[in-house]
């Protein structure tokens, strides 16, 4: 059975960074800036018995009105049985967050997993807006 657990202690942050270094949303990502981003969320891990950290979830939030899920990985021998989506739920049910009005994340290929939990297209996309950095913006209009 997988264990969640937001216990900051047990977080295999080389395996964190290796993960995220790799994925489309943050090629090539700093060791550095993956500490920065995990010491200012809450984080949760999904650990297997056997096979140490699988998975990795962390949410940003002022836990009253607004919450942004970020950086949900499932290590890919773990994929396919439902652990991002569990991953995500716990924090949609958690305690904390109850009060939280707005939940938001990006996605690419995971719209499915998502929907699942209540998560729908922007109501009214003509009121987001975004500020990119000029590397960013670079990666993502390089990106397919």
């Amino acid at each position: 059975m997988i264990e969640l657990s937001d216990d900051p202690a047990r977080l295999d942050v080389a395996r964190i960074h290796g993960w995220l270094e790799s994925s489309y949303w943050t090629p090539g990502i700093a060791r550095a800036a993956v500490e920065r981003q995990i010491a200012g969320s809450h984080c949760l891990g999904a650990y297997h018995p056997e096979q140490g950290q699988v998975g990795f979830a962390r949410v940003i939030s002022d836990r009253a009105s607004f919450a942004w899920v970020a950086d949900v990985w499932v290590d890919e021998a773990s994929r396919g049985q439902g652990l991002g989506r569990r991953m995500v739920n716990w924090f949609v049910e958690h305690p904390e967050y109850t009060a939280v009005r707005r939940f938001a994340l990006t996605t690419a290929d995971a719209h499915g997993v998502y929907a699942a939990l209540g998560f729908t297209q922007l109501l009214r996309p003509e009121r987001l807006m975004e500020r990119l950095s000029p590397e960013f913006t670079a990666m993502l209009k390089a990106a397919p």
